[in-house]
């Protein structure tokens, strides 16, 4: 009735073996950018997009600028609806959309944008192994990690830019919102730009490392969830300066130029950059290949 114990011992090896695999090629994931020239990446605060005090409008038009914009592209930071489950479920009484109406809704934000990459917070992975959120991502080229992700970029040129972003990084302090995100940045994460969201606050700090010469831009990024009961109820500042900043990453330049990556709080903004800095690109590089001929 029962399985052999070798047998036991070698599917428990074999199931390692992928799980390992699979670890190790998580560590770093690498993204081909395949656009020349500037990038932007508009980073998501918790859309939570179900909920009646979520500033919905912003979202869509958020969507639509992104989308009308060469170079830009969008990340998630998780939290994508309220997704009440188990003893929770109870919240969906004191929201006027149905849990079935939550799912439309994520499932039609998700496909409006093209995601460089989406990250699953605690409201997502409430649902179990059975996420809709990987169901719907599966035509996306976009990444899908649950909690966070570490992105290494190749642009065309050759210049490489890491990116970590998770739902949370641990650490808190009372005099800086930014002081999780930053903690990871100097005690260990030498990477690029790092990012997540969770708490509904905003905070930046730019930090560089004095060894190997690296600038890191470290951001906590607020919700669009903008009326909150639970905040109202434990008495929780205002603390949303942006929820939606931009990183412009212009691989011209290496590691130690500031002008390397340039982080802009309004996506707006950071739009009209974004274009000016390609237009100019784009001269220097007919100048460049005028000179050539």
């Amino acid at each position: 009735e029962h399985l052999p114990i070798s047998t036991l011992i070698e599917e428990r090896e074999r199931k390692y073996e992928v799980k390992h695999k699979s670890k190790v090629g998580k560590q770093l994931i690498t993204i081909n950018i395949e656009i020349n020239g500037p990038i932007g990446i508009c980073h998501f605060g918790d859309p939570h997009v179900d909920d009646d005090g979520t500033d919905i409008a912003s979202i869509y038009k958020l969507c639509n600028l992104i989308n009308k914009t060469e170079g830009m592209f969008a990340g998630n930071l998780g939290d994508v609806q309220n997704n009440w489950v188990g003893r929770l479920s109870f919240l969906y009484g004191q929201q006027s959309m149905s849990a079935k109406e939550s799912w439309r809704l994520t499932e039609h934000f998700i496909n409006s944008v093209p995601w460089m990459y989406l990250i699953a917070g605690n409201h997502d992975v409430w649902t179990g192994d059975g996420d809709p959120l990987d169901f719907i991502m599966r035509d996306h080229q976009g990444l899908f990690e649950r909690w966070g992700a570490r992105m290494n970029l190749k642009f065309p040129n050759g210049k490489e830019v890491r990116i970590n972003a998770r739902h949370m990084f641990k650490g808190f302090s009372m005099w800086n919102t930014a002081h999780g995100v930053a903690k990871a940045a100097q005690m260990g994460w030498k990477d690029h730009i790092l990012t997540c969201g969770h708490i509904h606050v905003s905070g930046y700090q730019v930090l560089k490392d004095p060894a190997s010469g690296i600038i890191s831009h470290a951001l906590q990024v607020a919700s669009f969830k903008i009326m909150d009961a639970y905040a109202e109820k434990m008495g929780l500042d205002d603390r949303n300066i942006f929820n939606a900043p931009v990183t412009i990453i212009d691989p011209r330049y290496e590691d130690q130029d500031n002008r390397l990556i340039t982080t802009i709080f309004n996506p707006y903004e950071a739009a009209e950059y974004l274009n000016f800095k390609r237009e100019n690109w784009r001269k220097n590089n007919e100048k460049n290949t005028s000179k050539d001929i």
